[in-house]
């Protein structure tokens, strides 16, 4: 499994993502009748749409999940430029660092769709690189490394800019400030992308680059090593409607299912593979806990109609509970989406309660409680430990209910507007983030015992004491139980 709160560990990462980037224009309609003129269709043209493609897809679903793109590519100085520009400044978190040459058309692909099917796709492009351009790229992943970052992608469309003096270089810049470096990889030989951390290719990259087939599985149990030799690293190998693989060294293979068996669009779920690969290994998990967050992030893209972008609260509901519960959806976010929605709330004028606990098995104590809580205030936010806090707190035998099915109760719950999950024993950091108006706690503790009551009164904030229904407690329904169990 995914631990939670990678959602917040990878918020704000810095990954500097180098590729082929691309406008890309989706020419949406609906057909209905065979050209006179000749035997094809008539595209009934309904809307244009333009975003950001190739490499930069790959940034736009960083700067989605929470993290903080860098964008480094080639452009031309056209109106396909000018049109990728304005598209990047749309996303806050998507900061631009191209090089533009004026003999360099922008590369652009257009789209011609149908519902959801692609009729045609018009490609404008040039492999052929000016002089001297290589050298600026190298120059400017250089300067972005030195800014400081958390992780690299490298983005190979094959399209001219992933040379292999550009990847010896994101290598370099990554070994220097012991960050991960992510491929996704277009080469004939995935020797080129020596020093890298981890590949990220399809079935047809990984039978490219081995010359073998790789539709079965036993297929790919052959082609595998063959492609790991070449490289000299793991492998998280994405197999479309038969999940996700990797491959390591010194483990056995993993496998996860597909996470959504109803496809729209496969397009860009390469792109969301190799972004929350790396922005989970930046992030701090295992490899193993990465190709696990990215096939659950492929599988709602390719749930998606075009090129497709998930975000936080996607990837933690999806990772949490079923992605059709959208109470829990609208409820269960980051600790920096709730910053965000704080301060709406405070624009507004509404008074912002705080209230935190284990929550593992909510009783008629807990109901109440919570109900005083949100007479008292205009939006209650509701903080859970996660499993390995509470069991720091209550012992190895706690807690009884996960962190996601205790998420799940207490954000079903009428009084509730926000859950949180922490990883620490105490809600402090959470609670500087946030200000509450009202901190609130149970009557069985005194003010100056409750967890960050002088930040609280420090910023004019107001720490309310709830009375307790008396009888009721989560230790003594699990010890009351035990007894009846003869445990």
């Amino acid at each position: 499994r995914v631990p939670l709160m990678l959602i917040d560990d990878i918020q704000d990462r810095r990954i500097v993502v180098v590729g082929d980037v691309m406008l890309d224009h989706f020419v949406r309609g609906s057909v209905s009748r065979i050209s006179p003129e000749a035997p094809t269709l008539v595209l009934n043209v309904e809307t244009d749409l333009w975003t950001v493609g190739g490499a930069g897809n790959v940034a736009v679903n960083i700067a989605t999940l929470g993290g903080a793109a860098l964008l480094i590519g080639l452009v031309g100085d056209d109106a396909a430029a000018d049109r990728l520009a304005g598209e990047v400044e749309r996303h806050p978190r998507l900061l631009n660092r191209m090089v533009a040459h004026p003999s360099w058309p922008t590369i652009e692909k257009t789209r011609f769709i149908a519902g959801d099917n692609h009729l045609l796709r018009a490609d404008r492009e040039s492999k052929r690189l000016p002089d001297g351009v290589i050298e600026q790229l190298i120059a400017r992943i250089n300067a972005v490394a030195e800014e400081g970052c958390d992780g690299f992608v490298i983005s190979d469309y094959a399209k001219g800019v992933v040379t292999a003096d550009v990847i010896a270089a994101v290598c370099a810049a990554g070994a220097r400030l012991g960050v991960p470096v992510v491929a996704d990889p277009k080469r004939p030989n995935f020797a080129e992308y020596r020093g890298c951390t981890v590949l990220t290719p399809n079935r047809k990259e990984l039978s490219m680059a081995t010359q073998l087939p790789t539709d079965t599985d036993a297929e790919i149990a052959e082609a595998v090593p063959m492609a790991m030799a070449q490289f000299g690293g793991p492998i998280i190998l994405t197999r479309s409607e038969q999940g996700i693989s990797l491959f390591r060294e010194d483990a056995e293979p993993f496998h996860d299912k597909p996470r959504n068996t109803a496809l729209r669009d496969v397009s860009g779920a390469g792109d969301t593979v190799a972004a929350t690969v790396a922005l989970a290994l930046a992030g701090g998990v295992d490899m193993k806990e990465a190709a696990f967050a990215a096939n659950i992030a492929a599988g709602i893209a390719v749930g998606k109609s075009g090129t497709a972008a998930v975000s936080a609260a996607e990837l933690m509901t999806t990772i949490l509970h079923d992605p059709q519960d959208q109470v829990l959806e609208q409820k269960l976010v980051p600790v920096q989406t709730a910053v965000r929605m704080r301060a709406q709330w405070a624009e507004q004028g509404l008074k912002v309660g705080f209230t935190n606990g284990c929550f593992d098995i909510v009783h008629r104590g807990h109901v109440t409680m919570l109900r005083k809580c949100r007479d008292r205030c205009d939006k209650l936010i509701v903080a859970l430990n996660t499993d390995a806090s509470v069991s720091r707190l209550k012992g190895p035998e706690r807690p009884i209910q996960s962190e996601g099915a205790r998420a799940d109760v207490i954000a079903a719950m009428e009084a509730v507007d926000m859950v949180l999950l922490f990883k620490e024993d105490t809600p402090l950091k959470m609670i500087e983030a946030i200000q509450p108006d009202r901190l609130f706690k149970g009557s069985d503790y005194s003010v100056d015992t409750v967890v960050g009551h002088e930040i609280v009164h420090g910023y004019g904030g107001e720490v309310v004491l709830i009375d307790l229904v008396e009888g009721y407690s989560t230790t003594r329904i699990v010890e009351r139980s035990r007894a009846a169990n003869g445990r």
